[in-house]
C-alpha cells in the first residue's frame, strides 16, 4: 500500500493537511435531504479548496445526525467529486460483520479508485439499547473486547489472504483481490487503507502496535488527546503500511464573518449536545431558540466546558486556534468538523478557513 494514500500535503500556510469530518447534521425546520445536499456542496467546495479528505461518521438513533449509513453517503459523494479522499470516520466495526464492511468498501473502492479510506471505531455510535438492536445481542462489551479479532478478520477479507484450513478460506469479499486470480481477471492496485479511531488509549495503542494510521476524537475527548497521541507514538512499530506514525485529530471549529455570530452558532450546537447528553436527542436548534433557552446552572456549566473545546470566532481567530492546537499536539493532520443549525453556515465556515490559510481557489 502506498504511503501517499495516507499522508496528505499541506496547502497555503496551513501547518498540516486540512480535512473534513461531516456528521450530516439536520437543523430544526430542515430535512435529511437538505443535510445531504449540504454534504454534496461541502464536499465539492473542500475538494476545490485543497482539503485532503472528507470523512462521514456512523451514528444511530439521533434525529439531528443523518449519517447512519456512511457507505451509502460516500457512494453519493463519490459521484460529485474527483480527487478528494472519501472515508468513514468511522464505521463502528462491532456493529457489522467484517465481510459486509469489506464488501461495502471494496465497492466504494471500485467506484472511486485510490481515494477511499476505511476508518474503524469500536464504540457503538449510539446508546446501549440501539446498539443492542443493531448487533442483535445484549452482550455489548463482547463487541468491544473482540475488536482486535474482528479487525484481523476484516483485514483478511480485504486482502483475501485467509490461510489454508481457515473456515473462511474459500469466502471472498467482492469486489476484491480474488477477481485478479480469476481467469482473465484484472484487479485494482488500490485497497482502502485502514485507520483506527479512538477517544482513549485502547485504539491508540493497537494502531501503534499494528503500524496503522490513527485518528483521535479531540472534538469530544480533548483531555485525552495528548496522552493518546503519546501512547500511539510510543507503541508504534513500522509496518508495510507506514514506516512512521501518522495521526490526525478531529477538531470542532466554526468560523463566521463576525465573532458574535460564531458564538450564536456554537451555542445552538451546544444546546443540541445538552439535549443529547440528557436523553432528549433532537434536531439542531436555531441560534434564536438557543438564545431564548433557560439553561440550568448545570447545563450552563456543561455548555461552557463543551464550547471551550470548540475553536470559534472570525477566520483569523479560528486559524490561530487551529495553529495552536496543532503545535500543542503535534498532529499530522487536522480534520475539522463544523456543527451548526444551517448548512449555509457550515459551508461558509470552511470557505473562511480556506481563505485564512490561503488555500487554492477554484479556477
Amino acid at each position: 500500500m502506498a504511503t501517499d494514500e495516507i499522508r496528505g500535503t499541506a496547502h497555503g500556510t496551513a501547518p498540516v493537511p486540512l480535512s473534513v469530518l461531516d456528521l450530516v447534521t439536520v437543523g430544526a425546520g430542515r430535512t435529511a435531504s437538505d443535510a445531504l445536499r449540504t454534504s454534496v456542496d461541502l464536499a465539492k467546495l473542500t475538494e476545490a479548496r485543497g482539503f485532503h479528505r472528507y470523512w462521514v461518521a456512523e451514528h444511530h438513533s439521533m434525529p439531528g445526525v443523518a449519517s447512519s449509513s456512511p457507505a451509502v453517503i460516500l457512494a453519493h459523494l463519490a459521484a460529485y467529486t474527483e480527487r478528494i479522499r472519501l472515508g468513514s470516520g468511522g464505521v463502528m466495526l462491532p456493529n457489522h460483520a467484517p465481510l459486509v464492511i469489506a464488501e461495502q468498501f471494496g465497492t466504494l473502492e471500485a467506484m472511486a479508485p485510490g481515494r477511499i479510506d476505511l476508518g474503524l471505531g469500536r464504540a457503538p455510535g449510539t446508546d446501549g439499547a440501539t446498539a443492542a438492536a443493531l448487533r442483535r445481542t445484549d452482550r455489548l462489551n463482547e463487541g468491544a473486547d473482540d475488536f482486535p479479532q474482528q479487525l484481523a478478520e476484516l483485514t483478511r477479507f480485504l486482502d483475501d489472504d485467509f490461510p489454508d484450513g481457515h473456515p473462511y478460506r474459500r469466502i471472498h469479499a467482492v469486489p476484491g483481490p480474488v477477481q485478479a486470480t480469476s481467469p482473465g481477471g484484472v484487479q485494482s492496485p488500490h485497497r482502502p487503507p485502514v485507520w483506527l479511531l479512538g477517544s482513549s488509549g485502547f485504539s491508540a495503542q493497537l494502531a501503534g502496535m499494528l503500524g496503522l494510521p490513527f485518528a483521535f476524537a479531540h472534538h469530544f475527548s480533548a483531555q485525552n488527546t495528548v496522552p493518546a497521541l503519546d501512547l500511539y507514538r510510543e507503541s508504534f512499530r513500522p509496518s508495510e503500511v507506514l514506516d512512521a506514525p501518522y495521526a490526525l485529530i478531529g477538531v470542532a471549529a466554526l468560523a463566521a464573518d463576525e465573532e458574535k455570530e460564531a458564538r450564536r452558532q456554537v451555542l445552538a450546537a451546544a444546546l443540541n449536545m445538552v439535549r443529547l447528553r440528557t436523553g432528549r436527542p433532537g434536531l439542531v436548534p436555531t441560534p434564536e431558540e438557543a438564545e431564548a433557552y433557560d439553561f440550568s446552572p448545570m447545563e450552563r456549566e456543561f455548555v461552557e466546558s463543551w464550547n471551550a473545546n470548540v475553536i470559534h470566532g472570525t477566520a483569523d481567530e479560528v486559524r490561530a486556534g487551529l495553529d495552536d492546537l496543532q503545535k500543542r499536539t503535534g498532529a499530522d493532520e487536522l480534520m475539522i468538523t463544523a456543527n451548526a443549525h444551517g448548512g449555509d453556515v457550515r459551508v461558509r465556515s470552511y470557505e473562511l478557513i480556506a481563505d485564512a490559510y490561503g488555500l487554492p481557489t477554484p479556477a
